[in-house]
């Protein structure tokens, strides 16, 4: 038995939930921050049994939204070579669109809470692999993810929490474009072999 996405859901899963109908009704219910798990059960039209049996709190609905939006985020693309900026910059991109279209996930995501594993890991193993595979070390790969993942996630929780958005607008492209030029990360002074790699 499987869900609209064509996932398999265990027996007794009303077919009328799925991953991405959840995502769906959370993003439209204002803030995650506020949001409860009778009310998500309302938006989605099911009792709140039914929900409990694919999120039994709110740590899972986030879990659950974590696995959805990194799928996205990690959508299948061409092949790009060895130069990791096209690749960081999709992602980067990626994680702007999806993020800021549930209100409250990047602030919830950039507190110190425990994250889903699983799905930070695949977020994770594709930046450090654009690197990696730009010829880039193991251990200098490791803190570019670190300076990639918190400058972005930091980004749109500042984004997402400025109400007044006039003229002086935090630009994403801008950051972002700072951000990339700023990587891959190095030892302060050192110049590597190979630096060809990382000229603009």
């Amino acid at each position: 038995m499987t869900d609209s996405a064509g996932a398999r859901r265990p027996p007794g899963r009303p077919a009328r939930i799925s991953r991405d109908r959840i995502v769906e009704a959370a993003s439209s219910a204002g803030n995650l921050d506020t949001l409860t798990m009778r009310e998500l059960a309302g938006r989605l039209d099911v009792s709140h049994g039914a929900l409990y049996r694919w999120v039994k709190n709110r740590d899972e609905l986030f879990d659950l939204i974590s696995e959805v939006l990194v799928d996205r985020i990690l959508a299948p693309e061409p092949n790009s070579g060895p130069d990791w900026r096209p690749r960081l910059t999709r992602i980067a991109w990626a994680m702007h669109d999806e993020f800021l279209a549930l209100p409250g996930y990047a602030t919830r995501l950039s507190r110190p809470h425990p994250h889903n594993a699983d799905a930070i890991g695949r977020l994770r193993h594709a930046v450090v692999t654009a690197f990696r595979e730009a010829g880039i070390s193991a251990g200098m790969a490791e803190q570019s993810w670190y300076t990639f993942v918190t400058s972005i996630v930091g980004w749109l929780a500042f984004r997402e929490n400025r109400l007044e958005l006039g003229p002086g607008a935090p630009r994403f492209d801008l950051f972002l474009d700072a951000l990339v030029r700023g990587l891959p990360a190095r030892e302060p002074g050192h110049s590597p072999a190979g630096d060809h790699l990382f000229e603009q």
